[in-house]
């Protein structure tokens, strides 16, 4: 696609380029900026040129101009060239240093600018030269030499005072003004000086008299109330000294007391401390002997336990062993008794057959006797049934070793006693019964007599003979009762027949 630009729109364009581009290169050319010790003046445009002091601006090419004024501090070396008349006609010559500057303000600028504009710092320090020596010869000749000797300061002040509305109508600025040195041909200032000098040699040493008058008086009258100091000192000394001697008396009585008191409450609290510590000693020794009781106490208590048990144990012990032989000996007695039973038995069973083969003789011969043979049948029947009896009693008391020592001991009196009983029959020859019970009647006397006597054993040994025979031989009778053969009326009636 093509394009066809007007040949009168590129004018204004150009026209635009160009003054942009002028516009720019016034701009460049005319941009300035001033350091703070220079103030730039730009004048041309405007009725009152412009003052540029430590910024930027643009100054218009062609229509402005820029001018530099310094700004800096300048020295000045014031001498008056030739000899000035003081107040009272001494002529003297001044050096003096002075410093002075373009001023601040910006009418001082302006002033400046007039005066100074493109000039450099040592035209300004010669116009400020000439005007401030004018200043000083003037202030010279309103003032006495000795005076300004004297004060220079107000020397300076004054020539200060007097050059500042000069410079300022210039510009410039009076920063300071000091004097150097005054001269003159004549020596006057150094005789001044001897003069002073002398005076003040004759000021010295009449000072230095009455200094040492003064000395010597302030040193007597130092000296006197050193002494009176001293003695007044030495009395209050020796009286402190006796008032320390009866108060350190005092202190050492009331120490003496207070010691003394404090010894005896020591020894007072000694003794306390002793008794309590006796006591509590005494009362450790019997907690201690307490304790050692208690101890021996718990001990025999342990060795009695231990001895118990030791006797218990040894109690228990024997009474095992006793036991044990009780066990062995009724063992060995039960073996005893039951061969005595055995032997007993035997013995029994042969007296029994005896017996019978006798009774049975006995019956046949007292077939032809009647009341003797009766009555020696009777005695044989009891004698054979007393020693039945005792056998059954001997077998059974074997038998029961605990009721031994009684039951055998009546046991084996018994038949005595049976026999003993019946004894006087046997000086009898011959008995009649009359009545009736025949022989069971003298059997039954027989055996009231052998109650009667048994009844008299027990009244003197205090023991039932009766029941402890009857508890310990009633069961062997009762088992032996079928084994014997009882003798009585009857059995001897059917034999007579």
């Amino acid at each position: 696609m093509l394009m066809f630009f007007d040949s009168s729109m590129l004018i204004p364009v150009a026209v635009g380029a160009v003054v942009l581009v002028l516009v720019l290169a016034l701009v460049s050319r005319g941009y300035v900026k001033a350091p703070t010790d220079k103030a730039f003046i730009i004048s041309g445009l405007r009725k009152q040129p412009r003052v540029v002091i430590g910024r930027a601006t643009i100054k218009v090419p062609f229509l402005e101009r820029k001018d530099e004024l310094a700004l800096q501090l300048i020295q000045i070396d014031v001498k008056t060239a030739s000899t000035v008349p003081t107040a009272d006609y001494i002529n003297v010559r001044v050096d003096s240093n002075v410093n002075v500057k373009v001023g601040s303000s910006s009418d001082l600028i302006k002033l400046s600018s007039q005066n100074f504009l493109g000039k450099d710092t040592n035209y300004i320090a010669s116009i400020a030269r000439e005007v401030l020596e004018g200043n000083v010869r003037e202030i010279v000749g309103t003032m006495k030499l000795e005076d300004m000797v004297k004060d220079r300061k107000k020397f300076a002040e004054a020539v200060k005072e007097n050059a500042e509305p000069d410079l300022n109508a210039m510009g410039l600025e009076l920063i300071s003004f000091n004097v150097q040195n005054f001269i003159d041909d004549n020596r006057v200032i150094e005789n001044l000086g001897i003069d002073n000098i002398v005076t003040i040699q004759k000021n010295a040493e009449i000072a230095k008299a009455n200094s040492e008058k003064e000395i010597a008086q302030a040193k007597s009258k130092a000296d006197k109330e050193a002494n009176d100091a001293r003695i007044t000192a030495e009395q209050d000394i020796a009286i402190k000294n006796n008032e320390l001697a009866l108060k350190q008396s005092e202190l050492k009585i009331k120490e003496d007391e207070k010691k003394a008191e404090a010894d005896a409450v020591y020894k007072i609290t000694e003794e306390i401390q002793r008794k309590r510590l006796e006591t509590t000693r005494a009362d450790a020794d019997i907690e201690k002997q307490e304790k050692a009781i208690a101890i021996r106490e718990k001990e025999a208590l342990v060795k009695e336990r231990v001895l118990e048990a030791e006797i218990k144990k040894q109690a228990e012990a024997d009474k095992y062993k006793r036991m044990q032989e009780a066990d062995a000996e009724a063992y060995e007695k039960q073996k005893e008794a039951d061969v005595e039973q055995y032997k007993a038995k035997k013995e029994y069973e042969i007296l029994k057959d005896k017996a019978e083969a006798e009774l049975v003789a006995e019956q046949k011969k007292a077939e032809g006797i009647s009341s003797v043979g009766k009555a020696d049948a009777e005695a044989i029947r009891a004698k054979l049934l007393a020693e039945a009896e005792g056998l059954d009693k001997k077998a059974d008391a074997m038998n029961k070793m605990q009721q031994a020592a009684v039951i055998e001991m009546v046991v084996e009196k018994l038949p005595e006693i049976v026999k003993n009983a019946a004894s006087p029959l046997a000086n009898v020859d011959s008995i009649t019964m009359y009545g009736e019970g025949n022989g069971a009647k003298m059997v039954g006397d027989i055996m009231t007599t052998t109650d009667k006597v048994i009844k008299g054993l027990e009244g003197a040994v205090g023991l039932d003979i009766k029941a402890l025979i009857s508890g310990a031989l009633g069961s062997t009778l009762i088992a032996n009762k079928n084994n014997c053969t009882i003798v009585d009326d009857e059995s001897l009636e059917s034999n007579e027949g």
